[in-house]
């Protein structure tokens, strides 16, 4: 069976790991949870972390069948659509973005002419979907908890899980979002932990705990069910939830949740330019 070859782009800036998962026998490819650099003091974006994947893609002469969303990221803003301009391929996430789209677009005030049928995405996928990477299967499943559209991908021997984990010394993703849910996470973790142990899992984050010097992305579904601080197997439901609960109660909202979701749930799009040209971003206030 055709190896899955994987290489990671690291942004420290919002400690985001971003994929090109190739097929290196039909030199297809997805590109998953990409960054568009952002400016919070100016408002400024540009594409240099993307561009990195650009330059590599082209120099690998590969060709990219889908730009993938693990799900609405609030920490970074995605850069599908320049992607998807500069190497094809189609956008895809999971079909609970309607829900994200519904329950965001209230908070941002959007009013009738933002879509909430996630239209603005290629492709929307489910539960149980299949697709190909070249040669090499792709799996969906539905990991919800952190958000209702969390998707993982398992292309392979390796599950590409966005927040649902982080390395096993640093834990799981809050789920205090709304739409979150920590009883959800929890059942979606368990989800993954029956994936073969040798399953690779890469995550969307790393943040390097405390006493690692190195930051990491990859892990297998036997170190993570093994190791995991936050859900190692002897860990049930009610203990998690409630140490998942507190600990989110205790954390800020991350500083790009405001600007990320706007642009994220438009599949990376900026809002719609307004007369002068310029496209705004709102900062309501008390939202969360």
């Amino acid at each position: 069976m055709t190896q899955l070859v994987v290489e990671a782009f690291f942004d420290e800036a919002t400690h985001t790991v971003s994929y090109v998962a190739q097929d290196p026998a039909t030199k297809r490819c997805a590109i998953i949870d990409s960054v568009l650099d952002f400016d919070t003091a100016s408002g400024a974006v540009n594409t240099h972390s993307a561009e990195k994947i650009v330059e590599s893609v082209k120099a690998s002469g590969l060709s990219v069948d889908y730009i993938l969303e693990t799900h609405v990221h609030a920490d970074h803003l995605s850069a599908a659509p320049f992607l998807k301009d500069q190497l094809g391929g189609q956008i895809a996430i999971g079909a609970e973005i309607i829900t994200v789209q519904e329950v965001f677009g209230k908070i941002f005030n959007e009013g009738t002419e933002f879509e909430r049928d996630g239209s603005q995405f290629d492709v929307l996928l489910n539960e149980g979907d299949s697709f190909k990477i070249g040669s090499i299967d792709v799996q969906v499943l539905h990991t919800p908890g952190h958000t209702p559209a969390c998707m993982t991908y398992v292309i392979g021997n390796a599950a590409f899980v966005g927040d649902t984990l982080f390395m096993p010394d640093f834990g799981t993703a809050r789920a205090d979002f709304p739409g979150g849910s920590a009883a959800q996470l929890y059942r979606s973790i368990q989800k993954l932990f029956t994936l073969p142990d040798e399953t690779r899992i890469f995550t969307a984050h790393d943040y390097k705990p405390p006493g690692r010097e190195e930051f990491a992305w990859e892990s297998t579904v036997g170190e993570q069910r093994a190791k995991n601080i936050h859900v190692k197997a002897c860990v049930s439901e009610a203990e998690f939830v409630k140490m998942r609960e507190t600990r989110d109660a205790r954390l800020s909202m991350p500083k790009l949740i405001l600007p990320s979701v706007q642009v994220n749930m438009r599949a990376g799009n900026l809002p719609k330019a307004e007369d002068d040209g310029r496209s705004y971003l709102k900062l309501p206030i008390n939202a969360f």
